[in-house]
């Protein structure tokens, strides 16, 4: 009776033991699915005016925006590659050249393009090519991308005024916004869903301006 009794409680224990893995890897599964799974491109609003903005890790990028008084919507993504719809492994990975970016909606009666951009140069090193922070690659680039051709004369006066702050050249792309595809809902507002993620921005800079809305 008690071999019986051994052999069931055997039997039990592997049955247990293959169920208990077969859970975590359908959990694994589905937490693996979610990262891959993808938000549409923000609807475009009228009333605000949009730039791109690249500036290593689109995590901290963003979070940073968004505490930026007249920004009003930020989305992370792949920018200017020359493939489409990629995944954030085949960025990091693979020859896209898709830049790390963040598209910004704004109000311009709250905050210029002018005055954006020069918050934007508080948390990049403006001088480093593919490289900010302790990410490297093309991906890490720092770029603005308009998308109204008005704006390269309005942005490029802005890096000319800025210039004279730093002993190297300006490396920082200033082109018009050629694709852009988001990224992964697993990235977006990252450090919002993960307060203690990586980010490689001082987000307390973005404190005295004190958004309230």
């Amino acid at each position: 009776m008690k071999r019986i009794l051994f052999i069931a409680l055997g039997f039990g224990l592997i049955f247990l033991v293959i169920f208990t893995h077969v859970q975590v890897k359908k959990l694994a599964a589905r937490e693996e699915a979610k990262k891959k799974e993808f938000p549409k491109i923000m609807k475009v609003n009228f009333n605000y005016d949009s730039v791109y903005l690249a500036g290593g890790c689109f995590w901290g990028v963003e979070a940073f925006l968004d505490k930026i008084p007249g920004v009003k919507n930020t989305q992370v993504g792949y920018a200017n590659g020359n493939t489409k719809n990629p995944t954030y492994e085949q960025v990091k990975y693979e020859n896209t050249g898709h830049a790390e970016a963040v598209y910004v909606q704004y109000n311009p009666k709250e905050i210029t393009l002018e005055q954006l951009i020069k918050i934007f140069f508080e948390i990049i090193d403006p001088a480093s090519i593919n490289k900010q922070g302790g990410d490297a690659g093309a991906q890490y680039r720092t770029g603005v991308y308009y998308t109204d051709e008005k704006d390269k004369e309005r942005i490029q006066k802005v890096f000319d005024e800025l210039a004279p702050n730093y002993k190297a050249p300006i490396v920082v792309e200033l082109k018009p916004i050629d694709n852009f595809y988001p990224a992964e809902n697993y990235h977006q507002k990252y450090l919002q869903k993960n307060p203690n993620g990586y980010c490689h921005i001082d987000l307390s800079k973005a404190d005295k301006y004190k958004k309230t809305a």
